[in-house]
């Protein structure tokens, strides 16, 4: 055998879990076609941010990984929700969700992705276990009741006990298995950014709903001596286009405009991304010799932090069943039992998530007018705002 483990994608998921199963000492190999982009202004590089919620930084603490992370991250103490559907784009319902009215810790740390797996990418070259060779995708695959053998890019194949499908929302190993998606399309594209700003951001995430898709704000560490946040704006597709086409002066008095004048005005402080909305998840969560997790399995919108946290999820699922195992890594049993474990928290998430993103786009007003009280009756009811809070935490995830 020449892996116990082949990990095809070498993203934020595809690198955690080449970390969380090659610190429990089994051989990894993690594949990726593209080199990973960890220079914050390099062609490619990925802008969006990622908080981390308390189970997911809990669990990249106990895989070694938060030591390297902790002092690049931004703590999340409140999650601010606005509602600004009105005639006119001005805040007219204003809730905050503050964590410490359910724990003593943050909601979350946020980091940027370039950031994230240029210190991935660094931890995986500590481990004598774990090999991870960009430039280098999986093709094929090809499985028995003992082994599987992968079909890489450069023609060559490797064997192992276990795949882990960690290649995105068309995962080649997900194709390769005949396991099918159910995809939900918005007609949606979200633009990803960073800006500095003259108000302090205070450690307040900020979702602004108004047309189209939330505006939302997430904190980042100060920037050339400035507040600064990680934007990511939902829009309709060809509006979305429409602003990603806009002049850098233009964009920054339409982003100013569409975030209500929150944190004073916007200077872009990155370059711009642009990328489809959907949601999507797997039929099953497993194969013979085979697994999916992120965005292989699952994918959402940009709601609520919830994607790569439920990534961690699997990897954390799937970590603990392979520890139990009896000798077989990739049993039918153990897959099986991943499989069972997580399908009805992750379909449950995806159409709540869903649902979510469909009440942001709302254009007619008198549906605007009724999310506004909606999110009004939920912040009253005390006992129903902890409970969601405590599940956007992932208190069903286990």
């Amino acid at each position: 055998m020449d892996y116990d483990i082949v990990v095809s994608g070498g993203g934020i998921a595809g690198l955690a879990a080449a970390a969380a199963f090659g610190k429990d000492n089994f051989f990894v190999l993690c594949l990726d076609p593209a080199p990973p982009v960890t220079e914050r202004n390099a062609e490619g590089s990925d802008l969006r941010s990622t908080a981390f919620l308390q189970p997911a930084q809990a669990f990249l603490a106990e895989i070694g990984l938060w030591d390297r992370l902790a002092d690049h991250a931004m703590p999340l103490q409140v999650m601010r929700i606005v509602d600004a559907g009105g005639e006119v784009a001005e805040p007219r319902v204003t809730k905050a969700f503050n964590a410490s009215d359910i724990s003593d810790a943050p909601f979350g740390w946020n980091l940027p992705n370039w950031l994230l797996r240029r210190e991935l990418v660094a931890h995986l070259e500590t481990l004598d276990n774990v090999t991870f060779r960009h430039g280098t995708g999986t093709t094929s695959l090809f499985t028995r009741e003992r082994e599987a053998r992968v079909g890489l890019s450069d023609g060559t194949k490797v064997r192992c006990k276990l795949v882990i499908a960690a290649d995105g929302r068309n995962s080649p190993m997900r194709q390769a298995a005949g396991i099918e998606v159910t995809t939900t399309r918005f007609g949606q594209k979200a633009l990803a950014f960073a800006v500095t700003h003259p108000t302090p951001h205070g450690n307040v995430s900020t979702e602004i709903h108004r047309t189209g898709g939330p505006f939302t704000f997430v904190p980042l560490p100060d920037h050339e001596g400035k507040p600064s946040s990680a934007v990511v704006w939902m829009e309709t597709g060809p509006k979305a286009e429409a602003l990603f086409a806009l002049d850098e002066a233009a964009f920054e008095d339409a982003m100013t405009t569409r975030s209500c004048g929150l944190l004073g005005p916007l200077k872009l402080a990155s370059r711009r991304t642009i990328w489809p909305i959907i949601s999507q998840h797997a039929d099953r969560l497993s194969g013979e010799r085979l697994a999916l997790v992120a965005e292989a399995a699952h994918v959402v919108p940009p709601i609520g932090a919830q994607g790569l946290n439920m990534s961690l999820t699997d990897i954390r699922v799937l970590r603990d069943l392979v520890r139990t195992a009896k000798g077989d890594i990739g049993s039918r049993a153990v897959l099986d039992a991943y499989h069972r474990k997580r399908i009805v928290d992750i379909r449950a998430r995806v159409a709540g998530i869903t649902l979510l993103n469909r009440t942001s786009m709302l254009s007619a007003q008198p549906l605007r007018d009724m999310r506004a009280r909606g999110l009004d009756a939920l912040y009253t009811l005390a006992p129903l705002r902890k409970t969601l809070m405590q599940l956007g935490l992932g208190a069903r995830g286990k």
